[in-house]
């Protein structure tokens, strides 16, 4: 199983350590790294910043969002990373949620499964460049015409040529639609939230969706599942878990609506519903360091890693022989070498 380092998006400022810890990450052997955007820091500088620093790590978004560049535009900065990479790059890519595309990009969130199939269909006939870009899609249209166009638009073909027409596209999903979709039109499945005790539940969704998938694609056997897995090393599992809880009480509290929050759900589906309601509870009153106290610690083992370094290696483990391909390891990059040396990775 394949380990990689996800250093997410920015909080108040760029993250001390991180160019540092991708070196490590590079020295130690991991397989790749990965940054993340919400509504600061984008998930495409930091990967060509840090990533120009390697030479064979795997440089992945996770993830880019739909809504912050038409796909055209999220084309053209896939080809070119991966040319600037050597053929490394991976575009992982998700919908993220409405209070974000609403609030945030000013753009609506009708059928986020409809409009992630077209924007995916657009990139990939750009990474392909077998023909000038056309879609009728609802939600994507090349050329754009009729009322408001000159209608002088043109379809066009990308002058650069791809280094790999085949380049990856993960996508992140957490319901089972979502789940899904990503087997049927993607190349990798970028879960958060998700546990091994759902690996039966993940195996129907992914079948579901590799049951539809295109013969134009990759096999369903090179198809990737990386996890995104919080960690934290300490005396023992409760200190560890303390490191957590306000990661998780953001995410189920404060990322989402009361009416919409993904990652509320995922946590939910695997059976922390009356958890879940009391961090909301406690988060839309204002009171964070209270929602992080209301997570519960089986709530953190359930998603993440947290303890001693053999506590770690052991709940690791765990996820040998289920659907994943390989972890993304969450933390500050000030405790990557600790991380590392506990993993023995």
């Amino acid at each position: 199983m394949r380990v990689g380092l996800h250093l997410g998006y920015w909080s108040s400022g760029p993250p001390a350590g991180a160019e540092r810890a991708v070196e490590l990450a590079e020295a130690a052997g991991l397989d790749s790294v990965w940054t993340a955007e919400a509504y600061g820091s984008d998930a495409l500088t930091p990967l060509a910043w840090w990533g120009a620093r390697t030479t064979r790590l795997r440089l992945g978004t996770g993830i880019a969002q739909l809504s912050a560049r038409t796909p055209t535009a999220t084309a053209m900065a896939a080809l070119t990373l991966d040319h600037l990479s050597g053929g490394r790059f991976v575009l992982g890519l998700g919908a993220s949620g409405p209070q974000v595309v609403e609030g945030w990009y000013g753009q609506p969130y009708p059928r986020p499964l409809e409009r992630t199939r077209e924007y995916v269909d657009v990139v990939r006939q750009v990474l392909r460049r077998e023909a000038p870009v056309e879609a009728a899609g609802r939600h994507y249209r090349l050329p754009l015409t009729g009322e408001g166009t000159t209608d002088e638009g043109k379809a066009l073909r990308p002058t650069l040529h791809p280094l790999r027409a085949d380049l990856p596209i993960h996508l992140a999903a957490q319901g089972p639609r979502n789940v899904v979709l990503a087997a049927e039109i993607g190349d990798g499945w970028l879960p958060a939230f998700h546990a091994p005790r759902l690996d039966g539940w993940a195996r129907e969704q992914l079948a579901a969706g590799f049951a539809r998938r295109s013969p134009d694609l990759p096999p369903a056997d090179r198809f990737e599942v990386n996890v995104s897995l919080p960690v934290a090393v300490g005396n023992d599992i409760e200190a560890a878990a303390d490191l957590l809880r306000p990661h998780i009480a953001l995410y189920v509290g404060g990322m989402g609506s009361q009416r919409s929050n993904f990652h509320r759900e995922a946590v939910e589906r695997l059976g922390h519903e009356a958890a879940c309601a009391e961090v909301a509870r406690l988060w839309a009153a204002g009171d964070r360091a209270g929602a992080a106290r209301a997570v519960p610690t089986e709530l953190v083992l359930d998603v993440a890693l947290a303890g001693r370094p053999e506590q770690l290696r052991e709940q690791l483990a765990a996820w040998h022989g289920t659907v994943a391909t390989g972890v993304l390891l969450q933390l500050p990059p000030a405790a990557v070498p600790a991380v590392v040396e506990a993993l023995a990775v």
